[in-house]
Order: C-alpha cells, then sequence, then structure tokens
C-alpha cells in the first residue's frame, strides 16, 4: 500500500496540489453530517423506524497507532471519520427508501444496486406493489 506521507512526503506535485481540495471536503460533510442527524433523530422516531447506530459506522481510531507520522494521523483522523460517516448517512437514506418505496430501481448495464435493495420488489410487478401496499 502506497500512501501520501510514509514514502514520498510531498515529492509528487500531484499530491500537493489534491490536498487543498481533499481537505477542504470537511466543511460539506460536516454540514451533510449535522442535517443528516436532525432528519434523522426527527424523522424516524415518526416513522417508526428504528434510529441507526452511529458509532457502528464511524470509527476513528487510526491515529493511536505509534507508528504513524503526525500526518498520517491527521490523514487516518479525516478519512475514518468521512468515509464512516458516509456509510452512515447511506445507511439512514437506504432505511428511508426502505420506508417510503421498497422499489427496485430498473436493471440497465452497469448499473449496481446498493446492497438495501436486496429485499426491494422487483421493478414493474404492480401487483407485488399493490400487496405490498394494501391496495
Amino acid at each position: 500500500m502506497k500512501h501520501f506521507t510514509s514514502d514520498m512526503p510531498y515529492k509528487n506535485i500531484r499530491h500537493l496540489i489534491a490536498v487543498p481540495f481533499i481537505l477542504s471536503m470537511i466543511f460539506p460533510l460536516v454540514i451533510l453530517d449535522i442535517m443528516m442527524e436532525i432528519y434523522h433523530r426527527i424523522a424516524f422516531p415518526l416513522y417508526g423506524i428504528p434510529v441507526v447506530r452511529r458509532r457502528k459506522y464511524i470509527r476513528i481510531d487510526r491515529q493511536k497507532l505509534s507508528y504513524l507520522n503526525y500526518l498520517d494521523k491527521i490523514y487516518c483522523t479525516y478519512c475514518g471519520y468521512a468515509n464512516g460517516m458516509l456509510a452512515y448517512c447511506v445507511k439512514i437514506a437506504g432505511e428511508t427508501e426502505k420506508y417510503w418505496c421498497g422499489v427496485k430501481h430498473k436493471q440497465s448495464e452497469g448499473y449496481v444496486d446498493p446492497a438495501h435493495h436486496k429485499d426491494f420488489l422487483e421493478y414493474g410487478d404492480e401487483e407485488a406493489f399493490n400487496d405490498f401496499v394494501g391496495k
């Protein structure tokens, strides 16, 4: 595994150019996190959907590894938060989709069904949908 700081500290200009863009994503991620949490904590109880446990998705622990240098610890903290928070958001969005819809998308070449769609109704199956919604 080749990563940014260990064997090429700032040697590659592409990495230097990318760092501000990567790190600037923290602002929209935090805003998304706050807005998603507000939605999640208000809407899920209203829908009767169990609240998603945040700690199951966001893990920030690699900064405790003594063999990482200071920059690695910062980047690992960032990635632990960003990837965990986005997985948490996907779970919340998936639970919302399950509650409100539950119908798979039309299959097309190259489309990857989200994992939570496995139990959804097939696209175009009107009879199954009507049974599901109690029509």
